[in-house]
Formats: C-alpha cells, structure tokens, sequence
C-alpha cells in the first residue's frame, strides 16, 4: 500500500536583514507617535512626567528627507560627564523608518565592531542597538512621556489652566 507523505508547507523566513528593516519601521512609529520629531526645528527638548528622569530630544539637523536625532535622559554619567544612556537616531521621513546609528559618544559602530567586521556581525550590532531603542520607546510611552510633556529647552512650562484660560478669547 502507497503512504502517502504529509504536505510540508514552507513559511517564508525573515532573513536578518529583514527583521532589521522591520525594526526600523517599528521604532519610526513608535518615535513619531511619541514626540513627532520631524515637526520639530533644531534644537533641545525636554519632556518631563515629574519623575526626576526627564528624557532630552535633540534636533541635531533637519533635511528635506532626514532628521538627525540623539535621545537621552537628562543627566550626565559621572565618569564620563557624558549623556548616558544614549542614542543617535537617523528618521528616513521618506521610507518612514528611524535606524540608530550609535549609542554613546565616542562608541560608533567602528569603535565596536571595528574597520571591516563580517556582514553578519555588523546587522548583528545594529539589531541589538535598534532593539533597545525599540523597548526604551515603549517604556517612554508607559511612563507617559510624549508630545504633551515635550517643551523647546529653556521653556517654562505653563500649569494646565493657564493653558487652557488662554485659549479662550
């Protein structure tokens, strides 16, 4: 008697450069939904939830179809004196993603990985520091950072009364 064989349907893997793409899409809506930076001009931002953490988004340049970023929380390491942590974000408006670029100062991907590292470990590296950036969003958001509590640096925040008295002609 003929067996018959079990029908194997292949699911399409990602490959690993596919899942970063994926990353990077997901961290540009997660970074637009949380402080809309490509409406922003160049400067420094502070968003504060009262928290004693306050988050800094610099605006470092603005293109016609990037933006150039750096988030970090509002305090300085104090080995270094550096913002720590840390994270330059390049915002394709076009291809609506947002890569990372590097985490600390001094500590681009050369520094990391080196000169010419294999392919595979360099999407390696930018996975885990994309991931990061991913889950540092989402926890921005559950804390209740965002557009509401972003001010230009140097701003004082008017008391919600006051801002909604003077709406009011």
């Amino acid at each position: 008697m003929a067996q018959a064989s079990p029908r194997i349907e292949r699911i399409p893997r990602l490959s690993r450069l596919s899942w970063l793409m994926g990353l990077y899409a997901e961290n540009y809506q997660h970074l637009v939904r949380l402080f809309a930076p490509a409406e922003l001009v160049p400067g420094s931002y502070v968003s504060s939830i009262g928290d004693g953490l306050d988050v800094r988004l610099d605006v470092i340049e603005c293109h016609r179809y990037t933006v150039e970023l750096r988030l970090t929380y509002d305090f300085a390491d104090p080995v270094t004196g550096q913002p720590d942590p840390s994270a330059y974000v390049r915002l394709y408006r076009d291809a609506r993603q947002a890569e990372t670029t590097h985490c600390y100062v001094g500590r681009r991907w050369q520094d990391v990985v080196g000169m010419y590292p294999p392919p595979a470990e360099l999407i390696s590296h930018r996975m885990r520091m994309n991931t990061f950036l991913g889950k540092w969003l989402e926890y921005l958001a559950e804390r209740g950072h965002g557009v509401a509590t972003l001010r230009r640096d140097g701003e004082v925040a008017a008391p919600a009364d006051a801002r909604r008295t003077s709406l009011v002609p």
